[in-house]
């Protein structure tokens, strides 16, 4: 076993430290806050853009995941520091560099989106993570550092909570029998990827060599739409159907004069208002990595929000 540096403790941050933990690694996870260590895990608190203190942290590891992201509205202003510190670090360390990365940079297509598709995106989130994982890639080729991106759609499962379009706006309510509001077509396909494979494909796109240089798609099942998965919550949890009402245009538009995340969702609407549909195949094949079935992912999100929202009381 080896040491491995997880930055960030978000979902997938979380969900990937303690994966690593559960394999046997001595795991290293890098916060501006830091937090108590948990078994296997030591917690230190270090700004990922200070590149020498996080070189320093990273000393010795075989591998950096970087689970981390500026807040949403900052990505264009903060991502280019971030990533040139992540950079840095694995130049200076030796460690192979694992990024979380997301499907913003093809922007709007027609079909599946694989990993060969050019990197498009016009607006300023999707541009910005082209770039990151593009400046990556291009030292990668020159033999600086050893890289690898690891793409995900839409977060689905246990401890996805704010930030999951299938989450905290949506499971409360249905699990209280309440009507659920939805961005975008709630019939459109969409595909949503679960947490803990998320997880899994970081991890075995670390360890293997095979994978670095290039973007992998984080095995994902067929997509559903918002409607349809919901009604897999609803039939799992025994609340019976939900009424799911799109949120309308000038209720968004409302809200978007006080939220600074709600103004940004603007550039990708178009995910949520047509087909957003992913093809894993190739990293199943690579990697041997599958996708949970989706009914045992409907079964661990409505056990995990029961059990969150008890605890809340």
């Amino acid at each position: 076993m080896s040491f491995q540096v997880v930055i960030g403790f978000g979902p997938a941050g979380a969900a990937t430290a303690r994966l690593l933990a559960e394999q046997g690694h001595t795991v290293r996870v890098v916060t501006r806050s830091g937090r108590s260590p948990e078994p296997g895990i030591e917690h230190v608190a270090i700004d990922a853009t200070d590149t020498d203190r996080l070189s320093g942290a990273a000393r010795g590891a075989a591998a950096i995941h970087n689970c981390a992201a500026p807040p949403y509205h900052r990505w264009a202003d903060d991502w280019p520091a971030l990533s040139s510190s992540l950079c840095a670090a694995a130049e200076a360390t030796g460690a192979v560099l694992v990024m979380l990365g997301n499907l913003y940079g093809y922007g709007p297509v027609d079909g599946p989106m694989t990993e060969e598709l050019p990197l498009a995106a016009t607006g300023p989130k999707g541009r910005v993570r082209a770039e990151v994982w593009e400046r990556a890639r291009e030292l990668h080729g020159q033999g600086r550092i050893r890289a690898v991106e690891v793409r995900a759609s839409d977060f689905f499962g246990p401890g996805v909570t704010d930030g999951g379009h299938l989450a905290a706006r949506v499971v409360p309510p249905l699990l209280r029998g309440k009507p659920v509001t939805t961005l975008g077509d709630p019939d459109a396909p969409h595909s949503w990827t679960y947490l803990p494979d998320v997880a899994r494909t970081l991890c075995a796109a670390a360890q293997d060599e095979r994978a670095w240089g290039r973007a992998w798609h984080v095995p994902t099942q067929p997509p559903l739409s918002v409607r349809e998965m919901v009604g897999r919550l609803c039939a799992r949890a025994g609340t019976g159907p939900v009424a799911v009402r799109r949120l309308p245009s000038a209720v968004i538009g409302v809200a978007s004069l006080f939220s600074p995340l709600i103004r940004e969702l603007k550039e990708i609407r178009y995910q949520f208002d047509r087909p957003f549909v992913v093809d894993s195949s190739a990293c199943e094949v690579a990697l041997a990595v599958r996708s949970t079935p989706v009914d045992e992912q409907v079964e661990a999100t409505v056990e995990w929000w029961r059990a969150r929202l008890a605890a809340d009381g």
